[in-house]
């Protein structure tokens, strides 16, 4: 395992009073991009003494519409990630989908996120599970914080421990998201570290164009009070140009202001 995993399994975050963070582009657009990004972030969470783990789909198998881009191609983007890792000395994260997607990415990243949509489905966790990589649970859009039990519980019944919960907002009516910050400290207690993915919980989904929509607006406002009500790390989409972003750039971090952002947030953590 990682090391940075490993100090986020032992929750050495705690002692350095910080947090760990998750972040990268929403999905893969090319090489330069990622490689960019992760330099990045890195360069930044180094500075600041914070777990970093860089993030990236290499498929968006869930998109409104048929023509939404979906990736450069499963092989390529995962070597890619793959590479990312090493060059960097990062762990790396990203989304599943099916029981052969747990297998496959697995001999390219360490962390397998399972979609919030996907969270109740059983064959998919287990298969995640079964890997032995650190299992990232989304809680679905639809889901009780207190239902998330039951999911970790499949990880945990498969014989793998490494588990994380992640708030990502609920479904308030047909086209917005809330967070009910009550959730954090319930899933925190199903002894599990539990992320506050702050970009997608400003999304703005179902919206007459068929393409997402959101309010970064409020990334920063979102991502204080995750720290203030003691989320165990971040989900923080960023691109260098969300106006130009393939996928969810509507609801992106521009990459500039994340150093900053972040500073502001280990203020609140340090204090608490």
């Amino acid at each position: 395992m990682h090391q940075i995993l490993q100090q986020i399994q032992n929750r050495d975050y705690k002692t350095n009073r910080t947090f760990f963070l998750i972040a990268g582009p929403c999905v893969l657009e090319n090489e330069e991009m990622g490689f960019e990004i992760a330099e990045t972030i890195k360069g930044i969470t180094d500075n600041l003494g914070i777990p970093y783990i860089f993030k990236s789909s290499y498929q968006k198998a869930n998109r409104s519409r048929l023509d939404s881009f979906t990736g450069i191609g499963n092989e390529l983007a995962m070597s890619v990630m793959q590479q990312i890792g090493s060059d960097f000395n990062l762990p790396v994260l990203t989304d599943i989908h099916t029981r052969e997607d747990a297998r496959q990415a697995a001999d390219y990243v360490d962390v397998l996120q399972i979609p919030a949509f996907l969270c109740r489905q059983t064959d998919l966790l287990v298969a995640a599970a079964q890997t032995g990589k650190v299992v990232n649970i989304k809680k679905g859009q639809f889901l009780s914080p207190e239902a998330m039990q039951f999911a970790i519980e499949k990880i945990r019944s498969a014989g793998n421990n490494y588990i994380w919960a992640t708030e990502r907002g609920t479904t308030f009516g047909y086209g917005d998201l809330v967070v009910d910050f009550r959730g954090i400290p319930v899933m925190q207690d199903f002894d599990v570290p539990v992320v506050l993915d702050v970009t997608h919980s400003l999304q703005k989904p179902n919206t007459s164009s068929g393409v997402t929509g959101g309010l970064p607006h409020l990334i920063e406002t979102m991502a204080k009070a995750g720290i203030a009500a003691g989320a165990d790390g971040l989900f923080i989409e960023t691109h260098p140009n969300p106006s130009e972003a393939k996928s969810d750039g509507a609801n992106m971090l521009p990459l500039h202001k994340l150093e900053g952002l972040l500073g502001k947030l280990l203020k609140i953590r340090k204090v608490l």
